[in-house]
């Protein structure tokens, strides 16, 4: 047995363990990051060509092996195409991860405007749609809408949704504090996992967590409730002090998720 390990691991180096246990640590980042998305499913078709393909090298299939070897000629491109918003959230989260102090800070106080303000909607039926920044810069659609540079209250968030203002439809953008952008439009998912059932409003806020690490809070005017939006996820909260957590828990993923115990 001695020998044997020996045969297989006498020339393996320091440096070759190090190359290996990043190697799985990026794959492992990769499969976390795909996992739950159509992103997976392309990866899966992507896989089984690569089985066909050295299924029609091993039983001689010369044109099905020349069709694929021609397809993984380009496969990096097809790949980037493919996954492209994955990657894109996914950088942006790694590089939160690596570099905390980049990346932009709501405080406390930012949180209680928005909660109060959501639920006062809420019990008034009013519908809402806040994208707060979070690694990933929103500017580029906050740019698409009506600049306001203002100090975040719940008074404008309320003024500013309200049926009667221009800037109702879509949503506002929120930095650090401030109210960058108002009456943004977001990209709307193509999820045939969301319910048919639901508005624009909620195919909006999926759109945007699906392309950026935002988190929206959303305020539904017909059924006068309130969620929160978290990569792709919705998540319906019932009370003030639920989102208040949720919002605390999306921007410190230290903190002790809601319902933990010790």
């Amino acid at each position: 047995m001695i020998e044997l390990a020996q045969l297989y691991l006498g020339d393996l180096r320091f440096t070759d363990v190090i190359d290996i246990v990043l190697l799985w640590f990026v794959l492992y980042q990769a499969l976390i990051l795909v996992r739950g998305t159509r992103a997976l499913q392309s990866l899966l078709g992507i896989g089984a060509a690569g089985a066909l393909y050295v299924i029609a090298g091993q039983f001689e299939l010369y044109a099905v092996h020349w069709i694929f070897e021609k397809f993984f000629d380009i496969a990096v491109l097809a790949v980037l195409i493919l996954f492209q918003n994955d990657i894109r959230r996914g950088l942006a989260g790694a590089g939160g991860r690596l570099f905390p102090t980049l990346g932009q800070k709501t405080d406390q106080t930012a949180f209680e405007e928005i909660v109060r303000a959501s639920f006062l909607m809420a019990s008034r039926r009013i519908g809402a749609l806040i994208a707060i920044e979070r690694q990933a810069t929103l500017q580029e659609y906050a740019d698409s809408g009506n600049r306001l540079d203002a100090r975040l209250s719940a008074e404008l968030l309320m003024s500013i949704f309200h049926p009667t203002s221009p800037l109702h439809d879509g949503a506002v953008v929120v930095r650090r504090g401030q109210v960058l952008a108002g009456k943004v439009f977001l990209p709307l998912s193509l999820s045939r996992e969301i319910s048919r059932f639901v508005g624009t409003r909620h195919r909006a806020a999926v759109g945007l967590t699906e392309e950026t690490d935002a988190v929206v809070v959303i305020v539904s005017e017909e059924r006068g409730s309130v969620a929160v939006v978290v990569a792709g996820e919705v998540r319906p909260v019932v009370d003030a002090n639920e989102l208040r957590q949720r919002l605390v828990e999306a921007f410190d993923p230290a903190t002790k998720p809601l319902g933990a115990h010790p």
